[in-house]
């Protein structure tokens, strides 16, 4: 099983979309193992987005990811990664299909409503930048068998 973050953004927050996105993950069976709310900080920030903070927008994108409480998920599926990609959609909204997060409630590309890890290793070391061992629940989920083969779970 893979482990992704989402992070639902400000914007996310202030328009009242928590609710959908995660909808959106639990429709595709995926598994939520972590959820909080919290103040991003620039310590937590620089963590996160260490290969930008020398570009030029990442002032404007701290600034942005500080403005508003953010919600934190840690998410769990067999080779999710993908999945979760293509259920936010292009990183540029105005790019994005029909039918993703993206796509469906987003325009402009600093105001894209939602952070997923990338891949396999960025999304464990995603997880646990944001979520400490105690905070990520184990179970069974009994859908698993109508949402995967055997040899996938």
């Amino acid at each position: 099983m893979e482990r992704t973050l989402i992070i639902a953004k400000p914007d996310a927050i202030q328009r009242g979309l928590v609710g959908e996105i995660v909808k959106r993950f639990e429709q595709k069976g995926l598994k939520l193992i972590g959820l909080k709310m919290i103040q991003l900080d620039d310590v937590k920030l620089d963590g996160h987005y260490a290969e930008h903070i020398d570009k030029p927008f990442y002032a404007d994108l701290a600034e942005y990811m500080k403005s508003s409480p953010v919600v934190v998920m840690a998410w769990e599926g067999y080779e999710c990664i993908n999945s979760v990609r293509i259920i936010v959609g292009s990183t540029n909204p105005r790019q994005a299909d029909a039918g993703t997060i993206r796509g469906d409630f987003a325009i402009g590309q600093g105001r894209n409503l939602v952070h997923a890890s990338d891949g396999k290793e960025s999304g464990e070391r995603e997880v646990a930048h944001f979520f400490g061992a105690d905070e990520l629940m184990t179970y069974d989920k009994s859908e698993y068998m109508h949402v995967y083969n055997q040899d996938e779970r």
